[in-house]
């Protein structure tokens, strides 16, 4: 039977649809084969390294930090083995079980559990947990010995920072802790779990050094990430070790010196080369508890402690210098042209105007030339001279020697102190200088401000007559080259027979009969040191006081007693060593400074750091009558 129109045309339609589709399922297929073609021939080296770097984990490894030893190699900050206990969730069929049973091992607190179940939840369970950190040789020993009962547990040795000293160098070595947010930068290392960097001292101040380059592990880890093995391993580069200026010994001795004290500071230089071989200031702290991590409420008991323990005094403490301040009255009373013999008439009180100035002792000294007036400290005479000299010529001569500005031996917190001028008073209180003010400066009272630091810069450059800049720091262990040479001192610009009528007069307070300090001398042969006496008043005697009888420091409370200071070099005819030493609230300062100052210069000739030997014993010591 013939087809119909009608059904021919349908199966041309249906041939050409067929086509069509056949067609496009051809070029979808050529489409589908030329990119996968793309993908596995031309770009297969691409996808491979793509695929090889999903299957291989690089992981950054911190290095250890250098160490920081004194001059003669006594390690100060070192690296100690962190025992730290670990707990893989995946690894322990019953979590809360092995807790129970760590519990009766070493007993955690009901912080510390729920800390490591908040982390179980948070973390994938192939993921360790820290536990606790800083185990000690003991608990290792248990945890290890029960090892098989505690399923999914282990511990990972690290390391943390450790300063041997303690509190004894923590003003000087500062303290390391985990970076803080404005701390973090482009270092990858920063963003290590448990990394800590310097924050303070010299940790900060060479942080960079310290800190070294970080290693790297290569890890093969499956689709979930859970580590099948380790391929390679770069150890890293560790710190520098950085040399310091400090001498161990030393340091030790003044801070256990003036540790009995409730509040003091301690500085001992080396004369000649300028490096601190002790800093010291109490109340301190421990460093190692930022390593290991303090509490709130350890944070909170040093930052609201009255007497301020993370305060370095030695360099921030701004105090009143006292009598330790008139030989620079007297130097620039000398370049004024004052005579060294003049003589004056101490009868215990001088009028100015409607004011009075006493001296400290009650009924005077009598006659007084300069060198008199240094040896028993006579308030009247520095009045007379301070004059004749003006605050102006006081001023510029106490910058000469260091006052007035940063010293600048790199630590943070430096106060710069305070030396008064016409100008400065004007501009600040907007009132002109008065006569009485340059009086109450000669003695080192009123306006005027300094740190120990500067007293012992000072000192320095009295006995030495050069302008002597202390250093901490000595360099590096790793590059022998960057280790500073004893450095030349330029002249300081006074005349020389200037500087040997101050220390004539520094000589005779230590070391005549009569002197403020002659109780308190070195009596070893050829080791005598030379001082000066300062008593630094932190309130006014009322005139109702002074008729009454000048009420004794020890019949005070604490916080109204006065400062005592001393400064001192040693030995008097060879100077090499200078030390200056401030006790708060400690009344005279040939009480309390002297002594102090007295042992730590006997035990630092007695030590030698700098290596100078025995000295001879120069003769010519001038006799004196009294």
């Amino acid at each position: 039977m013939p087809r119909s129109h009608d059904d021919q045309g349908r199966s041309r339609t249906f041939t050409r649809r067929a086509l069509l589709v056949g067609a496009g399922q051809a070029g979808l297929l050529g489409l589908l084969g030329g990119r996968l073609y793309y993908l596995q021939v031309q770009e297969s080296d691409r996808y491979k390294m793509l695929a090889e770097d999903n299957r291989i984990n690089l992981r950054l490894l911190a290095p250890p930090r250098g160490r920081i030893v004194d001059r003669f190699g006594v390690p100060l900050a070192v690296n100690v083995e962190n025992y730290r206990l670990l707990l893989v969730r995946e690894q322990t069929p019953d979590f809360e079980a092995t807790l129970e049973a760590l519990s009766q091992i070493i007993p955690l607190n009901d912080k510390e559990l729920a800390r490591i179940r908040r982390e179980v939840l948070r973390k994938r369970g192939f993921v360790p947990v820290t536990v606790r950190d800083h185990l000690t040789w003991r608990q290792v020993s248990r945890i290890e010995v029960n090892a098989p009962d505690l399923a999914g547990i282990s511990i990972e040795a690290a390391q943390s920072r450790y300063h041997p000293q303690a509190a004894m160098s923590a003003q000087v070595l500062g303290y390391v802790a985990a970076p803080s947010q404005a701390d973090l930068s482009d270092d990858p290392l920063l963003q290590l779990p448990g990394f800590r960097i310097g924050k303070t001292g010299m940790e900060r101040i060479y942080d960079t050094e310290l800190r070294g380059l970080a290693g790297s592990s290569h890890v093969e880890v499956n689709a979930g990430g859970r580590i099948i093995r380790e391929l390679a391993r770069d150890e890293g580069k560790p710190g520098r070790e950085l040399v310091l200026t400090l001498d161990a010994g030393i340091q030790s001795y003044l801070h256990q010196r003036i540790v009995g004290e409730t509040a003091a500071a301690g500085v001992v230089l080396d004369i000649e080369t300028g490096d601190v071989l002790a800093l010291s200031s109490v109340p301190s702290y421990d460093p190692n508890g930022f390593s290991r991590g303090l509490t709130a409420a350890d944070w909170r008991d040093l930052t609201s402690d009255p007497l301020r323990p993370l305060n370095n005094r030695a360099l921030s403490g701004l105090y009143a210098p006292g009598s330790t301040y008139k030989m620079l009255v007297a130097l620039a009373a000398l370049e004024a042209g004052v005579n060294p013999h003049h003589r004056v008439y101490c009868r215990g009180v001088v009028q100015l105007g409607n004011a009075r100035f006493h001296c400290w002792k009650k009924h005077g000294h009598g006659w007084m030339d300069m060198h008199d007036a240094l040896k028993r400290s006579c308030d009247t005479y520095f009045y007379d001279i301070s004059r004749k000299a003006g605050i102006d010529r006081i001023s510029e001569m106490s910058r000469r020697f260091g006052l007035g500005s940063p010293v600048g031996i790199g630590l943070e917190g430096e106060k710069a102190g305070l030396v008064p001028t016409k100008d400065w008073k004007q501009a600040i209180f907007g009132e002109p200088w008065q006569p009485g003010e340059t009086l109450v400066t000669s003695i080192g009272q009123g306006f005027i401000l300094t740190t120990p630091l500067q007293l012992a810069v000072m000192t320095a450059r009295l006995a030495s007559g050069r302008m002597v800049q202390p250093r901490l720091a000595r360099g590096f262990l790793d590059d022998p080259a960057e280790a500073l040479d004893n450095p030349s001192f330029p002249e300081m610009t006074v005349p020389e027979p200037h500087f040997q009528i101050v220390r004539a007069g520094m000589d005779a307070v230590v070391n005549h009969v009569r002197g403020t300090a002659y109780r308190r001398r070195i009596k070893e042969e050829g080791w005598e040191m030379a001082g000066k006496t300062g008593t630094s008043q932190v309130r006014r005697i009322t005139l109702a006081e002074r008729r009454a009888g000048v009420i004794k420091n020890k019949d005070l409370p604490w916080h109204r007693r006065d400062h005592a200071l001393f400064v001192g070099y040693a030995p008097v005819y060879a100077p090499r060593y200078a030390c200056a030493v401030i006790v708060e609230h400690g009344g005279g300062g040939s009480k309390a400074a002297a002594p102090i100052v007295r042992d730590v210069l006997t035990v630092t000739q007695r030590r030698d750091p700098t290596g100078a030997g025995a000295r001879p014993l120069l003769a010519g010591r001038p006799v004196e009558d009294g």
